[in-house]
């Protein structure tokens, strides 16, 4: 099935390390992960529609990084299409760093305030959500893995719940890889458990195209 992307319209990316993927160094424009396969797929099936993608991801990125820039790396472009993929390294900084982090409950009122600045400013912007993930099958309540994977669904719940508010299309990435990972090691997609090698970013941009459709 086609994606409801039109011929002319902009979809901008915006996220952290797993959206960035080296767009502002040597892979740029779009990186070298799941945006740039995602334009790739858009070239193969639909080469008739021409469309401007833009990468605004910058590694490292909480959501309140995202407050500081949003006007500039989203607001001004006023893409038809804005896909959001954030959340992992504020859990990460709420667990494990001296840093303030931002915990399930501020992480979503912080995400609802650049929400709701796109519905005012640009009301006819589609928006999907993509879920942050975690490549692990770790169980135990005592490990670093473990503790991430025990935090990660409360994070997913707060987009969820946004997504719904904002009628946002919606990657759920943990279910995703979930599935994947009853028939894989975890490092089949990724060396470690947040950055996926090239066949987790395809997983990604697959289910990009998908939620696009």
């Amino acid at each position: 099935m086609a994606s409801k992307i039109k011929n002319g319209d902009t979809v901008l990316f915006i996220g952290d390390s797993i959206t960035d993927c080296g767009r502002r160094d040597n892979a740029r424009p779009y990186g070298n992960g799941y945006v740039s396969l995602f334009t790739d797929l858009m070239a193969l099936r639909e080469p008739r529609k021409a469309i401007t993608v833009i990468n605004r991801g910058i590694g490292g990125n909480t959501v309140n990084d995202l407050r500081g820039r949003w006007h500039d790396d989203v607001i001004t472009h006023a893409p038809q299409w804005l896909s959001i993929k954030i959340g992992i390294n504020d859990l990460h900084q709420t667990l494990f760093q001296d840093v303030d982090g931002l915990d399930p409950e501020s992480f979503e009122i912080v995400y609802d305030g650049l929400l709701g600045q796109v519905r005012k400013e640009l009301p006819t912007t589609k928006i999907l959500l993509i879920d942050p993930f975690y490549m692990s099958t770790d169980p135990r309540d005592d490990s670093m893995r473990g503790r991430v994977r025990r935090l990660l669904p409360e994070y997913a719940a707060a987009i969820k719940r946004l997504a719904g508010m904002y009628k946002c299309r919606h990657v759920e990435t943990q279910a995703m890889f979930d599935k994947l990972l009853k028939h894989h090691r975890p490092d089949r997609f990724g060396v470690e458990p947040v950055h996926p090698q090239t066949i987790g970013h395809l997983a990604i941009a697959e289910a990009v195209y998908a939620a696009l459709s």
